[in-house]
């Protein structure tokens, strides 16, 4: 039976990239693949990109109120070997359900890469739900300007770090930016807390 994957890591862990380097492993074997992402980002448009410059069309644009669990039979007639989600963090509740339930009726697996938690450290809700109904979790590493392993988004608006605001701003779009940091830099950065 097919598996519902939850890969998740801080900005910058190169998650854009790696569902990039699987879907090209698997049509590097004759294999088809599914890549979606939610409209919701608008970086790149109908397009996946990473920072490191990689870009690839996707096949799905997904809005908030789509449902997905209907393009499964077609999916299995189609032979997808695998369903890749890109920016999963922005899925509701119920297309992650959508999607572990295409694992387990059509026996394809399903790759969701996305971040764990916004720039307040509050989980998104899609997020939430893989983490309940995922089969395998990956965290996907990336480095703080400390050196030690960064977990969490911070937002910048301007260059500046801030702590409020709407849970959804694309990056580099307008003046907001995100830096990944440790749980101590954050702290200090973000909530001017010294962490001793």
């Amino acid at each position: 039976m097919a598996k519902l994957y939850f890969r998740y890591g801080a900005m910058n862990s190169g998650k854009s990239t790696s569902l990039m380097q699987v879907a090209y492993n698997y049509e590097e074997r004759n294999q088809k693949v599914i890549v979606i992402k939610s409209v919701i980002d608008t970086k790149g448009n109908e397009y996946l990109v990473s920072r490191i410059g990689l870009k690839r069309k996707v096949d799905i644009l997904l809005n908030n109120e789509d449902e997905i669990f209907s393009k499964g039979e077609q999916f299995k007639k189609d032979n997808i070997a695998c369903i890749l989600v890109d920016e999963a963090q922005f899925l509701n509740p119920d297309q992650v359900f959508d999607l572990y339930k295409i694992s387990k009726i059509y026996d394809i697996p399903v790759i969701c890469y996305g971040l764990r938690s916004d720039f307040r450290t509050i989980g998104f809700p899609g997020s939430i739900r893989l983490l309940e109904l995922a089969d395998e979790l990956e965290e996907l590493i990336t480095i703080c300007r400390c050196g030690k392993r960064a977990k969490l988004n911070a937002r910048k608006v301007n260059g500046e770090f801030v702590s409020e605001g709407e849970q959804v701003s694309i990056d580099e779009v307008g003046d907001v930016t995100y830096e990944s940091l440790c749980g101590k830099c954050y702290l200090e950065k973000v909530n001017n807390k010294s962490v001793n």
